[in-house]
């Protein structure tokens, strides 16, 4: 399928005299894991990845990952008070007023993405998700967040999603990019354990509720649950007090899972939600009923390869989970426009997300929520 471009389009700011001229950005870490701000420091046993410690300043981590800790408010409570936003517009005109002080005109397009997620029982106890995010080559942010009022979290963003109007993102201040990037979250994990992931649906129907609620887009969604969800059953309840209107009118669910091992897909049938138990999460509808089964050919591979996986063992160590991952990473399908851009094993017991960066398992990086 043809790419379309999916940017969060940020203008005027070379008048509001807020461009730099560069980035506070570490250099890449050396062999020895010393090098940068983000403190790397020691080698995780299981997964042998490198643990690091993320600061204010954006530190990169390898060429198209980078990782940054925001603390402090970042008006998510005022943007829920004004109710929400129904388009990805009316998220960006808070933004921006919020942020930058007039900046106008977020606009979000883009490709569709191919993701599968997986919830199994820790084999060392708790439980484990997976998390596979498939894309073209991007510019992937993980931002540790400690808001005022709410959980701290571990997310992800695609920042290839922002642009300030035709300049470089990178040229905005660190913490500027972290603040617009919360608001644009496609996975994570927060303190209390609960993973949230959202996958696309090719479908060509979109997700537009309009029943008086507040309203939410897809990732300010995610942002929700992130900061005030403790498990599935707040994250599902959460959900059910506001409207969704899906970002770019694509079709997407929500793979949630907490730290009891409860795993459920969130989807929107006829604009109805629904929620279905499920350890794996592809891209297509998992709802029963007319719905069920829409989605691509290769999603469907995908869920195949990652039942007969579960089905095999009751339990699996976090190094068997990215295995998993990488048995329905994108260089298996012979896709030569996508790659898996990054895989997330989440730790739901000791709260820790384990990244690796296209589809190279070897070489992970480790960040805590706590």
């Amino acid at each position: 399928m043809k790419k379309r471009q999916y940017i969060l389009s940020l203008t005027v700011l070379a008048a509001a005299g807020l461009l730099i001229t560069g980035c506070s950005r570490a250099g890449r870490g050396e062999e020895n894991g010393t090098q940068g701000e983000a403190g790397m420091t020691h080698q995780t046993e299981e997964l042998g990845s490198t643990f690091i410690t993320p600061t204010d300043d954006i530190t990169e981590l390898e060429e198209g990952l980078s990782i940054v800790r925001y603390e402090g408010d970042y008006g998510f409570d005022g943007f829920l008070e004004q109710g929400g936003a129904d388009s990805d517009a009316g998220v960006v005109s808070y933004v921006s007023d919020r942020i930058m002080g007039n900046l106008p005109g977020l606009i979000f397009g883009g490709d569709p993405f191919g993701c599968s997620t997986l919830s199994v029982q820790g084999a060392d106890g708790g439980y484990l998700f997976g998390r596979n995010f498939d894309w073209d080559t991007c510019n992937g942010l993980i931002i540790s967040a400690r808001p005022e009022n709410g959980y701290a979290s571990v997310s992800t963003v695609n920042m290839d999603f922002i642009q300030a109007g035709g300049v470089d993102i990178s040229r905005l201040p660190d913490r500027v990019q972290a603040a617009v990037g919360l608001y644009a979250p496609l996975d994570g994990m927060n303190e209390e354990g609960l993973a949230v992931s959202v996958n696309m649906i090719q479908d060509s129907e979109t997700i537009n509720q309009n029943t008086g609620k507040p309203d939410l887009t897809t990732t300010t969604a995610v942002r929700l649950l992130l900061d005030r969800a403790a498990d599935v059953n707040e994250a599902v309840e959460l959900l059910g007090q506001y409207d969704l209107h899906a970002s770019m009118n694509m079709m997407i669910h929500f793979a949630l899972s907490d730290a009891s091992g409860r795993s459920v897909v969130v989807e929107y049938v006829d604009n109805e939600m629904t929620v279905t138990e499920t350890k794996v999460v592809t891209n297509f509808y998992l709802t029963e009923g007319e719905k069920y089964g829409i989605g691509t050919s290769q999603s469907h591979e995908r869920y195949d390869i990652l039942q007969q996986i579960l089905a095999g063992q009751e339990s699996m160590t976090e190094a068997e989970v990215r295995d998993a991952l990488d048995s329905v990473s994108k260089d298996n399908f012979g896709d030569e426009f996508a790659s898996t851009e990054w895989s997330i094993v989440m730790n739901q017991e000791t709260k820790e997300l384990t990244y690796f960066h296209r589809e190279n398992y070897e070489n992970g990086y480790t960040v805590s929520v706590e």
